[in-house]
Order: C-alpha cells, then structure tokens, then sequence
C-alpha cells in the first residue's frame, strides 16, 4: 500500500471545537506555575483519552537501554521494513510515548512504517543531554539491524529540535544519517524572545511564552542555551537529509520553521515547508479529529516514500 491507497479518516470535529479543546489542554497542563509533577500527571490523563485506531498494533521493547513503543500496521508483510523514529514533544520536561500514539497510529497507517516512540530522559531530573543521549542510544541499536537509508528521523515541537540536534550529532561524527527528517512545530533555537511577537503569541491556545521559557532554563540547567546541541538552529546545518517541516500559523514556536527552512535551503539542504493557515502549535497531532491534521500525515508518508522508496503494495 502506498501513501495515496491509504485509507482517507473523515474529520471528526469542526476546527473552531478542537482550538478550543487545544486551549482548554494549555491552561489545564501547560502552566508554568504549576509543577513539573503536575503537569505530566495531567498530560497522562489527556493522554489516556486518545484511543487507537482499528488496523495498527502497538508493542513495548527497549532499543539502547530506552523503553520505546512501536506502532506499526497491522498485517503488514512487506519485505523491507521503514522506521520512523518519533521524538515526542512537551519542552523536554513532559511528555512520554503515549502523548504521540494516535499520530504514530494514523502515520503507520497510512505509510506502511513502523513509529518507535522513544520515552527518553526528561527534564529537570535529567537536564541536556541526557534526552540527546537517550536518542543516540536508540539509533545506535536500530542502526545495527536495520539500513539507516530505510529510517526516517521525526519529532514534534521539542522532539524536533531533539531530533534536529541527533541528525547533526550524528554528521559530526561521519556517521550514516536517517534517510530524511521530519519536524512538526520544531522548537529550534531555545534563545529566542517568544514574548516579542505579541499577536502571534496571543494567538496560538496552546503555548506561552512563560512555559516556554521555564522548560528552556530547566532542560539547559549549566549548559548555555545557545549550543547547537539545545538549539540546533544556531549550529551549521549543512549536509542534512531532506527535512519536511510542518507548523501552524498561529504557533507560537512557527518563526522558527521559517527560519530553518531559509537556512536549511541556503546550506543546501532540501526543504519542504508547510504552512497552515489558522491552525497551532502541534496540529497534526491531532490526527483523527482534524481533517487539516490528517491531511498533514498524508503528506508525511508521501514523503517518508519519496525519500526511502516507494514499498510494495
């Protein structure tokens, strides 16, 4: 089966219902007066809700020591077997695989990959760069079966920036990289000033600027904020695989998949840019209740295709 034979989810609820579910989940779990313990409790709970799709298996195993989950299509048969690792978001202080599951279920879906969710090392606890290390470990070991030409490297808001951040560990190092990179909402330069575009930060119902920056100081704790290993943006990003990113325009973290996709194009690496009118921060996360959503997977797997090969039906 190929991204465009992959069956088509319907939209569940109207746009203007879920941005306001989406602001409801910013204000009930991402307060930056409330505990770090607080808000991965109730992120748990939202967490909960999201029930998978009939057609996809979901499994645990541990990859490098890291616990991940794998969701992969139910039945599938093909011989040659495409990974994507998913880095989940939550400001490397929140979050775990579960936060991930129903975009991983739709994207294995419709792609025929199998989605490992790596759980890595969160913040305050375990501060930069121990969620670096957690997702080299994991693709040392998936790289030791599997042909890194067959693996695509994705995360979503921090995810992305950690995912960015391993690709360019991994090219300093002279070592194989994923055969293309995916980035939904990339928190990419954890310097930036999120409190100067006032409109922008007022539009997006998910984010602060607040949050943002108190999950910043504790990820980066001794560490500077400006390495390129905590804001991948500001290293050299020349030699990287093909990126798609993939943001609303009203994120709040949206000036920084512009800003990537110029330096990415002008380093000479490929980009794909896509920009959703009215929609926010994390949006194709809501695969399955967002018809812009599901579109944004679709697009997703047709280039998980382009850039592994196309599998047999």
């Amino acid at each position: 089966m190929t991204a465009s034979d992959a069956p088509r989810t319907p939209p569940r609820l109207p746009v203007l219902l879920v941005r306001a579910v989406v602001r409801l989940m910013g204000r009930f779990v991402f307060r930056e007066d409330l505990p770090v313990a607080t808000q991965r409790s109730r992120l748990a709970t939202v967490a909960k809700t999201a029930a998978l799709p009939s057609g996809v298996e979901l499994t645990s195993r541990h990859l490098g020591g890291v616990e991940v989950d794998e969701v992969s299509r139910s039945g599938s048969e093909s011989g040659v077997e495409v990974v994507v690792v998913h880095l989940h978001g939550g400001g490397y202080v929140v979050g775990t695989p579960a936060t991930s599951r129903a975009w991983a279920a739709a994207l294995a879906a419709s792609s025929g990959a199998t989605v490992v969710l790596p759980d890595y090392r969160l913040a305050p606890e375990h501060p930069f760069p121990a969620a670096l290390d957690d997702a080299a470990a994991v693709w040392k070991e998936l790289t030791a079966t599997t042909d890194p030409s067959l693996i695509v490297m994705s995360g979503d808001s921090a995810g992305a920036g950690l995912a960015l951040a391993l690709t360019a560990r991994l090219r300093e190092e002279g070592s194989p990289l994923p055969a293309g990179l995916i980035l939904i909402s990339p928190w990419l330069d954890l310097t930036a000033n999120r409190r100067g575009d006032r409109d922008l930060a007022r539009r997006d119902p998910m984010l602060s600027a607040g949050w943002l920056e108190r999950s910043a100081d504790a990820y980066g704790a001794s560490t500077p904020l400006a390495d390129a290993g905590i804001s991948p943006l500001r290293g050299s990003l020349v030699g990287l695989p093909p990126a798609l990113v993939q943001a609303g325009a009203d994120d709040i973290l949206v000036p920084d998949s512009v800003r990537f996709a110029r330096a990415a194009h002008e380093a000479g690496s490929g980009v794909t840019l896509s920009i959703a009118n009215g929609l926010w921060h994390d949006f194709p996360m809501q695969a399955g209740m967002l018809a812009a959503a599901d579109s944004a997977v679709r697009q997703a797997a047709t280039f998980i295709e382009r850039v592994t090969g196309p599998r047999p039906a």
